[in-house]
C-alpha cells in the first residue's frame, strides 16, 4: 500500500498538469466564442438552418483574429507594442514570466542561457535539472523539478562547476524527468558534448557536501 501511494499520487499530478491546462483552454474558448455570437448572429442567418452556422463563424473569426495578432506582433512596432504590454501588465501576474519562459522552450524559441538542461552535482549524484540564471558573484541558480513533475522542485544556489550543461532540446529533459529518469543515459552522453557556464572546468567529480536548497 505505501508503495502504490506514491505512484498513485505522481500519476494523478502528472494527468492535472496535462488536464487542467487543456480544460481552462477549452473554456477560455468557448467564453470568447460566446463573447462574438452577435457579432455573427446576422451573418449566420443567410446560411441555412441545419448548419451551425453562428458557431462556425464565431470561431472562425477567433481564428482569423488570433492569426491577425501573431502576423502583426512579428512587425518591428508590434514586437515594440507586446513588450510595453508584457511589461506593464503581463509581467505583473502570477506565473506568466515561468509560463512565457517554458512555452519558449517548448516551441524552441527560448533564450540560450534560460532553462538550459543541465547535471547538477547534488552528494554523491547527477541529478537533472536546469540552469536559470548566472549570478555576479560567479555562482549560478539551478531548478531541479521532481519526478515526474518538472514544473516542481527545489531552487538550489551553487558553484558553477557543479552543472554541467547538456548539448539537447529543452523537451528531451522534460521527456526524461516525466518518465521517471528513462532516457537517463542520453543525458549523460550529452554531457560529455555540453559546455560548463561561462567555461568553468568541466569533469566528472562529485562534490563532497550538498549546497542549501530553497524548496518551492
Amino acid at each position: 500500500m505505501k508503495q502504490a501511494r506514491p505512484f498513485v499520487v505522481n500519476a494523478l499530478v502528472s494527468g492535472l498538469i496535462i488536464v487542467v491546462p487543456v480544460y481552462l483552454a477549452v473554456l477560455l474558448l468557448l467564453k470568447a466564442m460566446g463573447s462574438v455570437l452577435g457579432l455573427v448572429s446576422p451573418m449566420a442567418k443567410l446560411l441555412p438552418d441545419w448548419l451551425p452556422a453562428t458557431n462556425i463563424l464565431a470561431l472562425l473569426l477567433l481564428l482569423v483574429t488570433c492569426f491577425v495578432v501573431g502576423v502583426a506582433v512579428r512587425t518591428a512596432a508590434g514586437r515594440a507594442a507586446r513588450e510595453r504590454l508584457e511589461r506593464s501588465l503581463f509581467s505583473r501576474l502570477p506565473g506568466f514570466a515561468l509560463l512565457q519562459s517554458l512555452t519558449q522552450q517548448l516551441t524552441g524559441q527560448g533564450q540560450e542561457k534560460v532553462w538550459k538542461p543541465a547535471l547538477v552535482e547534488i552528494e554523491d549524484a547527477l541529478v537533472p535539472g536546469f540552469l536559470i540564471e548566472e549570478l555576479e558573484d560567479g555562482r549560478v541558480t539551478v531548478f531541479v523539478p521532481s519526478v515526474p513533475t518538472p514544473l516542481a522542485g527545489a531552487v538550489y544556489i551553487i558553484d558553477r562547476e557543479r552543472v554541467h550543461i547538456l548539448d539537447i532540446p529543452f523537451t528531451q529533459a522534460v521527456s526524461t524527468i516525466s518518465r521517471w529518469g528513462a532516457g537517463s543515459s542520453n543525458l549523460v552522453a550529452a554531457m560529455g558534448t555540453g559546455a560548463s557556464p561561462k567555461g568553468s572546468p568541466r569533469g566528472d567529480g562529485i562534490a563532497g557536501a550538498p549546497p542549501p536548497a530553497l524548496r518551492s
